[in-house]
């Protein structure tokens, strides 16, 4: 029996099969869950593309995560493929780069908004939009880079995972009395195409390897895909509101 057998999970955030999120529901899968994956736009396509390559087919819906109508909507739209809910990936983040690569003085308000909303809000309004098929409770799993530190180049991003954190927290508290636990797997820099996307980030995974007590491999997602996998198991039944590091060690090493 798999790790995750006969478990129904929700997959945001695939984009590429080098992404965290493509490796967990790939590994979900072979643990035995179903995988619905999410998608908007243009890449909607591309998406269920890279699904294919899945060890199972996975549905795609649409999901904009700033669309109220498409939230207010998830429940019904996962009810035609899987009647209930056992866990949720958030793998959402987004800023514009005017807000990142060493602008965070000259950061306007209204870039910022759009960070905080898609980067941090987010996890709530999937939080919401999911609960209704999570009543037998289950876990929500994001992920995160370490925000306890200014980073390099990171910036107002650094800000947005920061009020992420924090939100998962709350989360935590809110969603407990439902059986639903909220974790966070913080990971090293990979190189994802949204870590692509940050203007300098090699700037940030810069030297990491040498820094980890136990290496760091930054073209491997597979190790942060397992952390999610496990805590979307049943291995964790009473772990909540909690970040686990999959970041070689660094964390825990002075600068």
């Amino acid at each position: 029996m798999g790790l995750l057998e006969g478990k129904k999970l929700l997959v945001t955030g695939v984009l590429t099969d080098h992404s965290i999120a493509f490796h967990v529901a790939r590994l979900a899968q072979l643990e035995g869950a179903e995988v619905v994956l999410t998608s908007f736009g243009r890449q909607m396509r591309l998406t269920q593309a890279i699904a294919k390559r899945l060890p199972a087919p996975a549905p795609v819906i649409e999901l904009d995560i700033t669309d109220d109508e498409h939230l207010a909507s998830l429940a019904d739209r996962l009810r035609e493929h899987v009647d209930h809910l056992d866990g949720a990936v958030h793998s959402i983040g987004f800023a514009p780069q005017s807000v990142m690569g060493g602008n965070f003085l000259a950061g306007e308000w209204a870039d910022v908004a759009t960070a905080l909303e898609v980067s941090a809000f987010s996890l709530k309004s999937l939080a919401v939009a999911v609960k209704p098929l999570m009543t037998g409770g289950g876990s929500i799993v994001g992920l995160t880079f370490d925000a306890s530190f200014a980073w390099p180049v990171y910036d107002w991003m650094g800000v947005a995972k920061a009020a992420f954190e924090s939100t998962s927290r709350y989360l935590a508290r809110d969603l407990g009395p439902d059986g639903i636990r909220v974790n966070l797997v913080s990971a090293g820099p990979i190189r994802t195409t949204a870590a692509k996307s940050i203007p300098g980030f090699e700037k940030m995974e810069g030297g990491w390897p040498e820094r980890a007590p136990l290496g760091w491999d930054q073209t491997d997602p597979e190790p942060t895909a397992r952390a999610v996998a496990a805590l979307l198991s049943d291995w964790f039944p009473a772990t909540t509101g909690e970040i686990v590091h999959v970041d070689g060690g660094v964390h825990a090493m002075g600068l």
